[in-house]
Formats: structure tokens, sequence, C-alpha cells
């Protein structure tokens, strides 16, 4: 929506600092590039429809046991991205009418793979002023219809970067047991997580194999968002073997990012310790300074690398748009991301937006000055 205005900026030769996607400046693991750069080939063929048996191997074997997940390679199947892996479960798991629960501010792109498939996405809100903290049992409950077919968490969240504690994940588990439920959890930022407590998946719940179903992705966690890889994982037999006839449909998904995959899984574990240790910089940076802009508010998350803020302005999508049509400080300026879309509830999200902290911090620091001023300026019009 906005990106066109973005292209128009920089093409006047405008510096626009990049706040509004969650497309990482960390370096992609050398094992990654390594595996590339060594595949020969002298022609490209499909692989098996369910990914390359030795990514799935490698990831059984040496990234989903070393946390904690214990999974066969008859459980995982390759997808083209996350994206590809809810839509399996879309078409899978709902019939057209049924009904997904999801807590707001969710992933936008939700909706869309909804949608696509005559499923409907029930938005359940979660406060800003609350950290988005997981509502009650009770909430969630008043939101279930005779159509409700699972409940869909992020986590940690795109976009309010909220992470559910090992309690929240067993409180969502009871209703989803209660009321014969799949629990679907999007677990693409699974390293991302800034609290010495242990992550603990929706996977390592006990009794729940046939209800639970983790979407993974390469794109965030090695920072291979251009490889198109991710992963859709479950213990339901039932429910995999139909998903895997979708899979043979569309053939196969993309070779040369199943290489990448394959290397980033043996990258060493302190290119996550690096990561995660500059995220943390980076996002205490990102909140400090928010929260010092006059009339800005913005929980500080616990997970992910982003976080929503309310701003000081009636209608953060006409703000978002001035920022790169109109508004220029020494020549730059700043592109974010309006909330609204990430809400399933008319209205909410109107003065928020949603802020990337994906740029090193002497870029943040440029970026959010130019923030302020353009804040001021904005609302002296």
């Amino acid at each position: 929506m906005l990106t066109p205005f973005a292209d128009k900026a920089k093409a006047d030769g405008v510096k626009v600092y990049h706040l509004n996607i969650g497309a990482p400046d960390i370096k992609s693991p050398d094992s990654a590039l390594e595996a590339l750069a060594g595949f020969k080939f002298d022609h490209l063929a499909y692989s098996n429809s369910a990914g390359m048996i030795e990514l799935r191997t490698a990831l059984c074997t040496k990234y989903y046991s070393s946390v904690g997940i214990n999974v066969g390679v008859d459980d995982v199947l390759i997808t083209t991205a996350g994206s590809e892996a809810l839509s399996f479960v879309f078409h899978a798991a709902t019939d057209p009418g049924d009904e997904v629960l999801v807590m707001e501010p969710y992933y936008c792109n939700y909706n869309t793979l909804a949608k696509m498939n005559g499923v409907k996405v029930v938005a359940v809100h979660t406060d800003i002023r609350k950290g988005f903290a997981l509502p009650s049992a009770a909430e969630i409950e008043a939101h279930i219809t005779p159509r409700t077919k699972a409940i869909l968490i992020c986590n940690p969240s795109n976009p309010s970067g909220v992470l559910y504690s090992k309690s929240d994940i067993l409180s969502i588990a009871d209703i989803c047991r209660a009321h014969d439920l799949f629990l679907i959890s999007d677990e693409a930022y699974r390293e991302f997580c800034y609290t010495e407590e242990p992550y603990f998946s929706a996977l390592q719940l006990e009794g729940m194999d046939d209800n639970v179903i983790l979407i993974d992705s390469a794109s965030k966690r090695y920072n291979l968002c251009g490889a198109r890889i991710g992963a859709l994982v479950s213990r339901n037999k039932d429910l995999m073997a139909l998903i895997t006839k979708f899979a043979q449909a569309r053939l196969c998904p993309p070779v040369l990012g199943q290489v990448a995959a394959i290397g980033a899984i043996n990258c060493p574990p302190d290119y996550f310790r690096a990561t995660r240790e500059e995220y943390i910089a980076r996002r205490n940076y990102t909140i400090d300074r928010l929260n010092r802009i006059p009339g800005v508010f913005s929980p500080k998350p616990d997970g992910a690398f982003y976080t929503v803020a309310e701003l000081p302005v009636d209608d953060a999508t006409a703000f978002c748009k001035w920022l790169l049509t109109d508004f220029r400080l020494d020549g730059e300026t700043v592109m974010l991301t309006p909330a609204e879309p990430f809400y399933g509830t008319p209205g909410m999200g109107r003065n928020q937006v949603r802020v990337a902290y994906v740029l090193e911090v002497h870029a943040l620091e440029r970026a959010l000055n130019i923030l302020e001023k353009a804040l001021l300026t904005y609302n002296e019009r």
C-alpha cells in the first residue's frame, strides 16, 4: 500500500529508513551460503513433494531435538515459506465457513490466507496498555461457536512481540482439549526470545498429538527470507496424509532454498547467541526512545523484533503516507507500517504503527529522531 510512495521518495534521492518490514540486516549463516556455493548440479530437478529427506532429517535430528521437540521425518513437510504451510492447514483442517480464533493484533496475512480458503478469522482482542497479554480463558471461550475449528497463535508475535509463557500455552491447550480444536502455533520467531524462561513450544504439550500443528520458517531464524523455505509439523497422521496431497499438487518447494536451509541448520550455536544479543540491544534502544517521544507509548516486547506503538495522531495510515510523500529531515525520512490492518475489530489500531527494529542501533537512532521531529511537524500543521 505504501511501497510506491517509498519508491518515489527514493527515486527522488531521499534516504528512507525501513522500520516497516521484518527484513533483518543480520548476515545469513556462513554454513548456509557455503552450502549454496558448493551445490553442484547440471540440471535443477524437482525434490520430493514433502521436501528433501536430508532437510527433514536435519530438522528432526539436529534442530527440533535440540529445542526439546521430538518428531519424526514423516511428521515434517517442507513448504514454500510459512505462508504455504498455513494455507495447507486451512485447506486440510477446515471447511468453507469455519472459524479460526486469533489474538489481535495478528499477522495480517492470516486474514488473506483464511479468506482464500473460505475461512473466517475471529479476533480476540488484546490490549496494548496491558502489553498484549493473553486474555482469560473465559474471554477466549466467549468467541467459540459451533463453526470454530482452531485457535491460531504466533509465538512470539508478529506484530506485537508478545511472548506466551508455558502457562499461557497450557491454558490455550486446555481450551483446545475442552472444545476439540486444533492449536495452530506459528513459531517462526522462536529463536528471538528475550526472557530467561525457556521457550515452550506447542509441540511439547502432552496428549495433544492430534491437535497441535506447528508452522515454521527458515526466513527469520537464519535470515534467509529470500530462500522461501518453511515447514509444517504435526504428529496427526491423517492430517499430514491429506496435506501431502496438496503438496504433491504443487510439486515441490524451492530446491535451492532447501539447500541453503540444510546448510543453515549446521550453523554454530554462537550464531543465535550473537543475534539474540544484537536484537536485545536494538529492542532496548527502540522502546526507550519511542517512549521518550511526547505522546508515544509502546510496551516492551519479550520476543521477535517488532513492537506496536501508539502515536499522537488520529490516523496512522495517513501519517505514514505523509512521512513518505511530504516529510524530509536533511533529505531523509522513515517508513512505518500502520497497525490497523493487524486488527480484526473495526476501528482498532487506527492510531498505532508496527515498528520493526531490524536496523543497527545507530540507524535506529537517526530514524527515531526523524520520527520525533515528524510527529511535531505533523501536529503543528
